[in-house]
């Protein structure tokens, strides 16, 4: 009555697309080219709890493999404060990539990020769409053991 089918099934399939487009437009420091990931970057959500799939995302991060990032910049997405935090993260097994975490901070915690700090994070390595999360629950000992790893691995 208020419209066909055909319309409704089409928009669906595309809503995805153009959510990514009117990101990019909203907010262009938030786009793929300002962000410095490629094409399977999803795109940040406009608001991650309401989106099943960030959701789902930020489950399958609490669990992720552990890794090192080392902050890189950040932009405030709203004033909760929502930030995108940029890392250049290095894995246990030699990988390295741009990753991107979406974080609620608290104001003591925005205040002390700086560019070059070293934060443990967590990924998921069968699915690379750069994507990472802060560890805030990581093990002291198993950071300080990854980062001899990799800083090992960097010497020879």
């Amino acid at each position: 009555m208020f419209g066909s089918k055909k319309k409704l099934t089409i928009n669906m399939f595309s809503s995805q697309k153009k959510l990514n487009d009117v990101m990019a437009q909203l907010r262009p420091d938030l786009s793929r080219e300002s962000l410095g990931v490629g094409p399977d970057f999803p795109g940040v959500a406009p608001n991650p709890l309401l989106s099943s799939d960030a959701r789902q995302r930020n489950a399958e991060l609490r669990t992720g493999a552990l890794a090192l990032g080392v902050l890189v910049d950040w932009r405030e997405v709203n004033s909760n404060p929502r930030v995108v935090l940029m890392f250049d993260v290095e894995t246990a097994g030699g990988r390295s990539f741009r990753g991107i975490a979406d974080e609620d901070l608290t104001i003591t915690e925005l205040t002390r990020l700086a560019p070059g700090q070293t934060l443990p994070v967590r990924y998921r390595p069968a699915v690379r769409d750069h994507y990472v999360a802060l560890a805030r629950d990581a093990d002291p000992a198993h950071v300080q053991r990854l980062s001899e790893e990799i800083a090992s691995r960097k010497r020879t």
